[in-house]
């Protein structure tokens, strides 16, 4: 997001499945109109906030399960590292795929998990990163960022 703030730019951002709220504030920082940060962990909401405290920005936070409705009135979906078990994806994909209906664009950022449904996914870039759980100095390892696409119809 930081090497290409005009992807969200001007731009209101859902980040999904926010953790500690590092995708969002990274779009806040690049300029986004608002960013929304979607968390269902407790530790991970009050992060959120502290993190966004921490970097001079507001995040708007959802501390409930949104995948099981409609999208909210977002331009772009940042989904960073959700697709980390079969249950999560199952919910996910449905979600990520009103979202897609409802014209928002969606993007996914993905260490190459067994779960991330790869052939609905388009590669946009590509980074080494230490993943999370990883020991420290651990090697790092070659994550993507992806747009999500329409499944055949």
């Amino acid at each position: 997001i930081l090497d290409h703030p005009q992807t969200v730019a001007g731009r209101r951002v859902l980040d999904l499945g926010a953790g500690s709220g590092l995708v969002g504030i990274a779009a806040a920082k690049a300029g986004s109109r608002e960013v929304i940060a979607a968390e269902i962990d407790r530790n991970g909401v009050a992060a959120i906030g502290l993190n966004a405290a921490a970097n001079g920005v507001e995040i708007a936070i959802v501390d409930k399960d949104i995948t099981t409705g409609p999208p909210p009135a977002v331009e772009l979906v940042l989904a960073g590292d959700v697709f980390y078990g079969p249950e999560v994806a199952l919910r996910v994909i449905p979600f990520l795929d009103r979202c897609l209906a409802a014209g928002i664009e969606v993007l996914v950022g993905d260490p190459r998990r067994n779960d991330l449904p790869l052939s609905r996914l388009r590669l946009l870039a590509e980074y080494k990163v230490p993943d999370f759980g990883d020991a420290k100095g651990a090697a790092t390892r070659l994550s993507g960022v992806f747009s999500f696409e329409e499944g055949a119809r």
